[in-house]
């Protein structure tokens, strides 16, 4: 196990990031006789896209997506974003709504062109049609999808990437000739939900599957290491021995929780035994999302999948304290997370809301294409046309 040793710089920023280091600070109501941080600030509280080069042994981690199945205006559905000090930029899950937050970093689509999905959920998966097609418009390669199996073959990755290629033929056969061929297409890589493996090992990176329990047999959890840093990403799950081995000791651990039985009640109309039921058999409650990260002891723990909205945060909040008094970040979209050997500090992206996606490269314009786009009209619908 690596040493959990240097400094650790985290930020508060109300409105947008709840981060609490051994409890909460004269701007809340708990304290604890742990020494609170003070380590100076090594980074902008801002982070501006394509403006900060990371270093040789960095990650930078950026939540796309941290909010629940029905998409709010301020909250994208599960995905996360980390990028390597190689180049090398991963995806995990990339549910309804994570697009918009992904083109706000402006970068090359060919380079986030790896996706790992924990499940099937829409608010998992729900975007990956709209990557596919989206992001075709700068990507010259195949789109990766890294998923689980499940116990029947038509439930798993590779099935969902075939069918969402045949739900999807008019607009990508509209729209072949034009852009580059590899574009459009889309590798599934299918792994077995079950096992703990390896599935990812190029150019120093390895990402470990590991299974998930949420709702039936099919979702998986995943570990990406590189460099002697770490990043465990639980996607959907109640607490479960595969995360809390896999997850021990980690630089950044992210796990799911929900709002309180309570609190959900309160705003969604659920009676308070089906919410209860959800909430501590489907997925993790922020008591128990606190018990998990006291066994794990990892140097930042994140807690995402909730609606940001004041009252929730404040009883999400208070409900983790209540089992953890260790570094704690609750994730907003588009909270940015940079992690060194010796620091790891929580801050903001500060997107263009006009911005567009970084320009094609060189690569993308000499990438083959197959022919010169035709009409396809019918004659008597062209015969239609004034100009």
């Amino acid at each position: 196990m690596r040493q959990r040793s240097g400094t650790i710089l985290i930020t508060l920023a109300i409105g947008a990031i709840f981060v609490a280091a051994f409890g909460l600070n004269d701007r809340g109501n708990a304290q604890s006789d742990a020494p609170q941080d003070t380590t100076p600030k090594k980074y902008s509280r801002s982070f501006f896209p394509n403006t900060e080069k990371l270093g040789e042994n960095e990650m930078r981690i950026t939540a796309l997506g941290t909010g629940m199945p029905t998409v709010a205006y301020n909250n994208a559905a599960a995905s996360f974003l980390v990028e390597l000090g190689n180049g090398d930029k991963f995806l995990f899950d990339f549910g309804a709504g994570a697009m918009n937050s992904l083109a706000a970093l402006q970068l090359d689509y060919s380079d986030t062109d790896k996706v790992f999905i924990g499940h099937l959920h829409t608010d998992h998966a729900g975007d990956l049609s709209v990557l596919l097609v989206g992001g075709w418009w700068t990507r010259h390669t195949p789109l990766h999808v890294y998923g689980p199996s499940a116990p029947s073959p038509e439930h798993g990755i590779k099935a969902h990437a075939e069918h969402l290629m045949k739900a999807w033929d008019w607009d990508i056969s509209t729209r072949a000739g034009g852009l580059p061929d590899a574009g459009g297409q889309i590798v599934a890589h299918e792994h077995d939900y079950s096992k703990t493996a390896v599935i990812y090992d190029e150019n120093g990176v390895q990402v470990t599957s590991f299974p998930g329990v949420h709702i039936s047999d099919g979702p998986v959890g995943y570990r990406l290491d590189w460099k002697g840093l770490s990043f465990v990403f639980s996607s959907d799950t109640v607490p479960n021995k595969w995360y809390l081995k896999e997850a021990k000791n980690a630089d950044v651990a992210v796990h799911g929780t929900w709002p309180t039985a309570k609190a959900w009640t309160k705003i969604s109309g659920l009676n308070e035994e089906v919410a209860n039921f959800v909430v501590n058999n489907i997925h993790t409650s922020p008591q128990a999302f606190g018990k998990i990260m006291s066994q794990v002891k990892p140097r930042l723990a994140v807690a995402y999948h909730y609606w940001n909205h004041r009252d929730i945060e404040f009883d999400v909040h208070a409900g983790i304290l209540e089992t953890y008094d260790g570094p704690l970040a609750l994730a907003a979209d588009l909270t940015v997370i940079n992690v060194t050997p010796d620091h790891i500090e929580v801050r903001e992206l500060s997107p263009d809301s006009t911005g567009w996606p970084q320009l094609p490269s060189e690569e993308y314009g000499a990438a083959p294409r197959s022919g010169t786009p035709k009409g396809l009209l019918s004659d008597w619908l062209a015969e239609g046309v004034r100009r």
